[in-house]
């Protein structure tokens, strides 16, 4: 029995609408081979997990030795060298006063901790997200997404959340102009504490970047207004950076785009560059407001991938790999918008750094999501050597996310592979 035969038999997919027909064999860098030795360009990253390359030496080789000394003691109950070399990293690489971490596994843990550390230290017990949002596949993380095809069948869920509109300039309710999106969706975020909570807010939270909404940037002034109308009614700003940090949208943090300091930030994935780890850092104050016994994690700061996440970041800054991410992004969204730019199903080309979407529809004019496109176009690059993703709350964006590291004539490869099966699609 084969590997894929094994799946059908004894691993639950029913979750994932069907596996892509390949079987990972091993990786390096941007690419993937099979089981056959077929290379692929990897153009997804795991869902922007492996920003600086699949098996850094660097994060690989710091794995390995920590390995052989430690693999697992609770750095909740012991110290652990690994975990406060990370905190006191990330405390240096973070933006403004963010000090003091909490690890855990996964980004849904994360956000988790997260909304538990802002109750503890406001006394409060509601939040404000975002429509089209994602935060997690938790309770908790699900009560605060604004996606209805990712909450399905599984409520209800927790009470006390609103959601505000989503800065999402090619879909606003606001128009299509950035600036007045962004006036009118922060101002939304005021009726939204007026209108649709009792006043007991203790957090706004957001992704910077939105990823699975669709690779949705708001515009440069949203966040700087929003923050004005959080401090006004001192509710805490939680960052979620699980997707859009560590580099992929040319900074080291999404956020710092934008000019504003979070009171908590957390981030995952590209954290350790494929080793379970996430890290709910926050200020000192805010941090420190758990009380013992309150929140844990079993395997949370594990020695081996924060050693590995130490490397990563060590890889990230020596390499910037946040400036080749802008830089490699820029000329991306060039050369998709310019090829794209007659055709009549691609509504809007969009991102930063190296985190791109294509947004299709069935013409400009309607402006109807066409998922069926999007997936077309993914089996077309797939079958060409390329692999990418789809996301979008209609599940109707392509998703160009590939390690920062990816070699610029790889890159370049795929763009060429992405154009030519999106022209051939849309002309069929």
């Amino acid at each position: 029995m084969d590997t894929r035969d094994k799946y059908a038999q004894y691993v639950n997919t029913s979750f994932t609408g069907g596996l892509e027909p390949i079987v990972f064999d091993r990786a390096e860098g941007a690419h993937v081979y099979d089981e056959a030795g077929r290379r692929y360009i990897d153009c997804f990253s795991g869902i922007s997990v492996v920003n600086a390359g699949h098996v850094h030496p660097k994060v690989r080789d710091a794995a390995k030795v920590q390995i052989d000394r430690l693999i697992h003691a609770s750095s909740y109950s012991y110290y652990v060298k690994p975990v406060a070399d990370l905190a006191e990293r990330l405390a240096a690489v973070t933006p403004g006063r963010l000090q003091k971490t909490f690890f855990a596994n996964s980004g849904a843990e994360g956000i988790e901790a997260a909304m538990r550390m802002a109750k503890a230290y406001s006394g409060r017990h509601e939040f404000i997200a975002l429509e089209r949002s994602f935060h997690g596949r938790s309770v908790g993380t699900l009560s605060v997404t604004g996606n209805m095809s990712r909450k399905s069948r599984a409520g209800p869920y927790l009470s006390g959340v609103a959601f505000a509109p989503t800065p999402y300039p090619y879909r606003s309710r606001f128009g299509t102009d950035p600036e007045v999106v962004a006036a009118q969706a922060a101002a939304a975020v005021e009726d939204v504490i007026r209108f649709h909570t009792s006043g007991d807010v203790a957090a706004f939270i957001a992704e910077p970047v939105m990823g699975e909404g669709g690779i949705i940037v708001p515009p440069r002034t949203y966040l700087p207004r929003v923050k004005e109308v959080l401090d006004r009614h001192g509710i805490l700003l939680i960052a979620d950076e699980v997707q859009c940090g560590f580099g992929r949208t040319g900074r080291l943090f999404a956020v710092e785009h934008f000019g504003v300091e979070p009171d908590i930030l957390v981030s995952a994935k590209g954290i350790a560059d494929g080793f379970p780890l996430s890290a709910t850092i926050a200020r000192a104050e805010v941090a420190d407001s758990f009380q013992p016994g309150e929140h844990l994690s079993t395997f949370g700061g594990n020695p081996v991938s924060c050693a590995a996440a130490i490397a990563n970041l060590d890889v990230m800054l020596s390499e910037d790999l946040p400036g080749r991410a802008a830089r490699l992004g820029d000329r991306a969204l060039g050369i998709l918008r310019s090829e794209t730019a007659g055709l009549e199903q691609v509504g809007e080309v969009r991102g930063l750094g190296l985190m791109i979407g294509i947004e299709f529809v069935k013409s400009r004019a309607s402006k109807e999501p066409d998922a069926d496109l999007a997936k077309a176009v993914r089996i077309f690059c797939r079958e060409r050597g390329v692999l990418i993703g789809v996301g979008g709350s209609d599940g109707n964006v392509l998703r160009l996310q590939p390690p920062l590291v990816i070699d610029e004539s790889d890159l370049g490869q795929s763009l060429e592979v992405i154009v030519s099966g999106v022209r051939a699609l849309v002309a069929a």
